[in-house]
C-alpha cells in the first residue's frame, strides 16, 4: 500500500537561559540532564492538551556524550521528564547542529508516519565537558593530508575564511557583533525572549541556591572601541576575538514536533511547518561558510529562490561565517529580515543545543510578522558541514491548516 507522508510542524519550543561556561558561570554545578530535562517538563505543562502518552519518541542531542550528557541521554531525560515508560529515546550528534539534527531526523519519522508526536533538543554544558573532551582524532587526518591541522580549531578556521573574502574586514565583523548585542538588548526590553525561557534553580556548594532567569553572556552597551582592543587568540594581529565569535557556554533547548494532522487532534495549535532540509559538507578549513550549500540544497528541495525567504535565523558562531552568508546572497550586513532579536554572539552557543534556540526565535518572529511565509534557521558546523531548515509561517494568509501537502500545493496553484 502507497505510504503518503505527513506534514510535519512545530508546536512549541523552549530553552534554559545559557550561561557562560567555567566554574563562575550560573549553572557551574549544575548538572547537563538536569537543564533538558527542565525543558521537557516545561514543554508538558506549556501544552496540557498534549496527554503524556501521546509522545512517542524524545531525541536529545550532545556534542560530547560522557558524564551527565551520556548514557543515551534520550531516553533518561525522558523518564526522567515524568513521560511514561512506554515512551523511548536516543542521543545524537552532530556537533553544532545536535539539536537541529535531532529535530529534522524526529520530523522525518513523522512525516514517514512512524510516529506523530515527538520531542527533540540538545543540551551543552560546555563547563563541565568542554568540546573535544576524551575525543582521540584519527592521526591520518593530518598525517595524510585529509584535512588541514587548523580544521580542527574551529577559530582558525573562521581566520580562514577571513583570508578567503578579504572583503570581510575585522570591522565589518565587529560591527556585525555590536548590532548583534544591541539587537538582543532590544529583544530583551520588549520581552521578546523571556516567554521562552525556562527559569532554572541552581546550586553552588559556596555561593548557595539561585535561579536563573535570563542569559549570563550578552553584553549591553557594548561598542566598537572597546571590540577593536581585544586580542586575537588564533592567529597573531588576527580578525577573530572573543568579541565577535560566541562563547563557551552552557544551556539547553527541547521542542515538541507532530504530523499537522495531530496537532489539530489534540487542539495543538502550529507555530510553524518544515518545509525542506537539507545538510553539506565543505571543506573542513573553511567550515563557516557551510550554510550558503546547505541553503543552496534546501532551497531547491523546496522548490524556493532566496527571494521567497523573509526572515533568516542564523547561528553567529563567528560574525565572519554569517558575513559570508549574506555577502554570498547580497544582503546587507544590517539587513532587518537576519536575526531580529540578535544572536548566538550576544546569548551564547551551548554547541548541541542551538539549532532548536533559532527555531524558538524564528517562530516568534513569524507570529508578529504574519506577512512573512517562509524563514530559515541555518548554521555551520564543525568538521566541514552546515544545516539549513526552511519553515513556513501558520500566521501567513496562504497557510492552509489540517491539509494534506497535495491540497495545499493545489490551494497554491
Amino acid at each position: 500500500m502507497p505510504r503518503t507522508l505527513q506534514d510535519v510542524v512545530f508546536v512549541d519550543g523552549v530553552r534554559t537561559p545559557f550561561g557562560k561556561a567555567g566554574e563562575k558561570g550560573i549553572y557551574a554545578q549544575t548538572r547537563a540532564d538536569d537543564l533538558v530535562i527542565k525543558c521537557i517538563r516545561e514543554l508538558l505543562r506549556r501544552n496540557p492538551n498534549l496527554p503524556k502518552d501521546k509522545v512517542e519518541e524524545v531525541a536529545i542531542a550532545a556534542t560530547t556524550q560522557i558524564g551527565d550528557q551520556g548514557l543515551t541521554l534520550g531516553r533518561l531525560a525522558a523518564l526522567l521528564s515524568g513521560l511514561p515508560n512506554t515512551v523511548p529515546g536516543y542521543a545524537i550528534d552532530r556537533m553544532c547542529a545536535g539539536a537541529m539534527t535531532a529535530t529534522t531526523t524526529a520530523a522525518a519519522s513523522i512525516a514517514f508516519g512512524a510516529y506523530d508526536v515527538a520531542v527533540a533538543g540538545g543540551v551543552e554544558h560546555m563547563g563541565r565537558h568542554p568540546m573535544g573532551q576524551g575525543v582521540d582524532p584519527n592521526p591520518r587526518f593530518v598525517a595524510e593530508k585529509l584535512v588541514d591541522v587548523e580544521a580542527l580549531n574551529m577559530g582558525n578556521t573562521a581566520e580562514n575564511l577571513h583570508d578567503r573574502f578579504p572583503q570581510l574586514t575585522k570591522e565589518r565583523s565587529d560591527r556585525y557583533a555590536v548590532a548583534s548585542q544591541n539587537k538582543m538588548e532590544k529583544a530583551y526590553g520588549a520581552n521578546k525572549i523571556q516567554p521562552d525561557l525556562v527559569p532554572v534553580a541552581t546550586r553552588h556548594a559556596e555561593l548557595g541556591w539561585g535561579l536563573a532567569t535570563k542569559d549570563e553572556p550578552p553584553r549591553p552597551g557594548v561598542t566598537m572601541e572597546a571590540l577593536q582592543g581585544l586580542k586575537t587568540p588564533f592567529r597573531p594581529h588576527g580578525r577573530v576575538t572573543a568579541g565577535n565569535a560566541a562563547g563557551l557556554n552552557d544551556g539547553a533547548t527541547a521542542c515538541i514536533l507532530a504530523s499537522e494532522e495531530a496537532a489539530a487532534e489534540l487542539g495543538m495549535a502550529p507555530k510553524m511547518r518544515l518545509v525542506s532540509f537539507a545538510y553539506a559538507g565543505l571543506e573542513p578549513e573553511v567550515m563557516g561558510y557551510g550554510p550558503v550549500p546547505a541553503t543552496e540544497k534546501a532551497l531547491a528541495n523546496a522548490g524556493l529562490s532566496i527571494d521567497d525567504i523573509g526572515l533568516f535565523e542564523l547561528n553567529e558562531a563567528f560574525a565572519v561565517q554569517v558575513l559570508s552568508f549574506l555577502e554570498h546572497y547580497g544582503i546587507a550586513d544590517d539587513d532587518p529580515r537576519v536575526n531580529q532579536y540578535g544572536g548566538a554572539i550576544a546569548c551564547g552557543h551551548p554547541l548541541a543545543s542551538s539549532g532548536v534556540r533559532l527555531m524558538i526565535q524564528l517562530a516568534r518572529q513569524f507570529e508578529e510578522n504574519p506577512s512573512v511565509r517562509y524563514g530559515i534557521t541555518s548554521m555551520c558546523i564543525g568538521m566541514g558541514m552546515s544545516a539549513t531548515v526552511i519553515w513556513e509561517n501558520a500566521h501567513h494568509a496562504d497557510y492552509v491548516s489540517g491539509a494534506s501537502t497535495e491540497t495545499k500545493e493545489a490551494a497554491a496553484r
